[in-house]
């Protein structure tokens, strides 16, 4: 949905560039929305937009005050930190939410974010993904810069993404290095840039031979790709650089890639390719 046809939206912003991303592009295309910020997760980037901060545990007056002012979406933007919940502050729809949540944490980041979204879906919100507010989110699937993966870098992106999705099924990461056929780093909490400056740190792997590495992105299994799709930007290729790889993969309609058109250009300055990996 975009424009005068799309419901007022209310993006929940969490850190990283892509809640700015779809507030410049809401701004853009004159569609009406509202920046979140939640206390705790600060934002240094709101002075020009329209922006409302709320602490975490009063889910009841952020809604009264969204469906107040007209607002009729909301899409979950950035990294969201697991927040430190003080239970005197809770209101009434904070403390029937907060069992939900603590019984969803101890199943994973979807399982939270499908409890809070259902939130706003009973009080009457609509749900929108990060790449239905802005759809070149989404690359098409094919090589997007100058180099191409050879065949070695596609068999390690296979063999990576093979391990993506074991990781997925326990939802614990959404990425992983490869490099001829050999695992050098998993995704975990400490997320995509943190595994690549381990791979950086300890790889003994000769870079000069031909089959450098790969880092490949992908969604989890099952995933509701309205929350928590996997995204890079330019500091993942720059990470990735760094770390000796030959180039960065991702699951075609499965991953976002923030600023394409800066990122691509990135990827060639550095050597790389950017592989935008089909669905087999």
């Amino acid at each position: 949905m975009t424009g005068a046809q799309a419901a007022d939206l209310a993006i929940l912003a969490g850190t990283g560039d892509l809640p700015k991303q779809l507030a410049e592009s809401c701004a853009h295309n004159g569609r009406r929305y509202i920046v979140v910020e939640i206390e705790g997760t600060p934002l240094n980037w709101t002075a020009g937009h329209p922006a409302y901060r709320t602490p975490v545990e009063k889910p009841g007056r952020l809604i009264k005050h969204l469906k107040k002012n007209g607002f009729g979406a909301v899409v979950f933007a950035g990294a969201m930190n697991r927040p430190e919940i003080n239970p005197v502050k809770l209101d009434m729809l904070g403390a029937k939410l907060a069992a939900s949540v603590l019984t969803g944490t101890r199943k994973g980041d979807d399982a939270v974010l499908r409890e809070v979204a259902r939130l706003f879906e009973n009080a009457g919100f609509t749900m929108e993904a990060a790449h239905e507010v802005l759809p070149a989110l989404l690359p098409p699937a094919g090589t997007l810069g100058k180099r191409r993966p050879s065949d070695v870098d596609m068999k390690d992106a296979a063999r990576a993404a093979e391990l993506v999705q074991a990781l997925g099924r326990l939802d614990v990461g959404q990425g992983a290095v490869v490099v001829r056929g050999l695992c050098l780093g998993l995704e975990t909490l400490q997320g995509t840039d943190r595994m690549l400056e381990f791979v950086a740190a300890t790889r003994q792997v000769d870079t000069t031979k031909n089959g450098r590495g790969v880092l490949l992105k992908a969604p989890k299994p099952g995933q509701d790709l309205r929350f928590d799709l996997p995204a890079i930007g330019i500091e993942t290729l720059r990470k990735a650089h760094a770390a000796g790889l030959a180039g960065v993969a991702i699951a075609a309609g499965g991953v976002m890639v923030l600023r394409l058109d800066e990122v691509v250009a990135e990827a060639d300055r550095l050597g790389l390719f950017l592989w935008c990996r089909p669905e087999e």
